[in-house]
């Protein structure tokens, strides 16, 4: 039994203290130039997946037409555009960032394909590690629904708002 015990011990020891060496060595990325970890993506993909899955069917209170179409653009011009891009202009701070934001407004770079209680959950609730901010505690629960919206339905937007 003792040396069942042991092997338990020294099972759950080694790979603690490997990730700890692994750590304090330097080796874990933490700059924004420094590549992911194994298995990253999948963890991470699964994880948010897993935190947004019960807002998948939500639906937006209201369309966004008329006066709407014009807060949700300045909404996303101050709060949004200086990491995920404003109409067809590059981006360099996005170029810094890890993972780098996604460029909205760009070429086959869009969320239109994305549910929209998933917008509406990453815009609310931000994604850890990545840039990202929550902005439940900033912005009015309208105005979070207006910004996902206004990005579902980004190529239906007029120009003149998209401007």
């Amino acid at each position: 039994m003792n040396k069942l015990f042991l092997g338990i011990l020294i099972g759950a020891f080694l790979p603690l203290m490997a990730g700890y060496l692994f750590v304090v060595s330097g080796g874990m990325p933490v700059a924004t130039k420094g590549g992911p970890l194994p298995l990253e993506h999948f963890i991470v993909k699964k994880a948010l997946h897993a935190a947004y899955k019960n807002d998948l069917n939500l639906q937006a209170p209201f369309e966004l037409t008329g006066d709407r179409v014009a807060h949700a653009a300045l909404l996303y011009k101050n709060n949004c555009g200086g990491c995920h891009g404003i109409s067809n202009r590059e981006n360099l701070m996005a170029k810094g960032m890890f993972p780098p934001a996604p460029q909205f407004y760009q070429p086959n770079m869009d969320v239109k394909d994305d549910p929209i209680g998933e917008i509406h959950w990453k815009i609310k609730n931000g994604i850890r590690l990545t840039g990202m901010p929550g902005y439940i505690d900033i912005l009015k629960e309208d105005d979070l629904w207006e910004l996902s919206l206004f990005l579902k339905n980004g190529e239906k937007i007029p120009e003149e708002a998209q401007k």
